[in-house]
């Protein structure tokens, strides 16, 4: 039985990997829906180590902010790579659909205050370079593909180790 988590699910989990099992998590709860109320840029994903086969952020992380002050510094965005590392069982796979650099809509919302680019995933993320590893990223990615649906960037990783 496979699982998918959508993280910013909103009302209605998406399930872009056609997977047995549905979760979302989202700032609202509805259990009918298997949605888990939390908030990532301060909480933790409610999930055991290596539950899910897949995990997709639509139009989301470009809302988690990259640093925070709250009750301490934190690198928040890094965190939540790091809990989507985690949540995912070993070759699970990682979807980011997100407005990106340099198309207006990555800054024309005001919660907007991640903008990510064609560079972020590859550089920071990817098991080849983990430049985030320098604020705290613990796992390690295979960029599987990346493209533009402009204004939209659409990246597929897979958990390395």
């Amino acid at each position: 039985m496979s699982k998918t988590l959508d993280i910013g699910c909103g009302s209605n989990p998406r399930n872009l990997f056609n997977a047995d099992e549905v979760y979302g998590i989202d700032v609202r709860e509805d259990l009918e829906k298997n949605i888990v109320c939390a908030d990532l840029v301060i909480e933790p994903i409610p999930y055991p180590d290596n539950y899910f086969d897949f995990v997709s952020a639509v139009d989301f992380l470009e809302h988690i902010p990259r640093l925070i002050y709250v009750p301490h510094r934190r690198n928040a965005f890094v965190e939540v790579m790091n809990e989507v590392w985690r949540v995912l069982k070993p070759g699970g796979q990682f979807l980011s659909f997100t407005p990106a650099y340099p198309h207006a809509p990555a800054f024309r919302d005001p919660t907007h205050v991640n903008i990510i680019t064609d560079e972020t995933f590859p550089l920071y993320f990817d098991a080849t370079n983990r430049w985030a590893a320098a604020y705290g990223f613990k796992g390690a990615f295979q960029i599987l593909s990346q493209e533009w649906r402009i204004p939209h960037l659409l990246t597929s990783m897979s958990k390395v180790g």
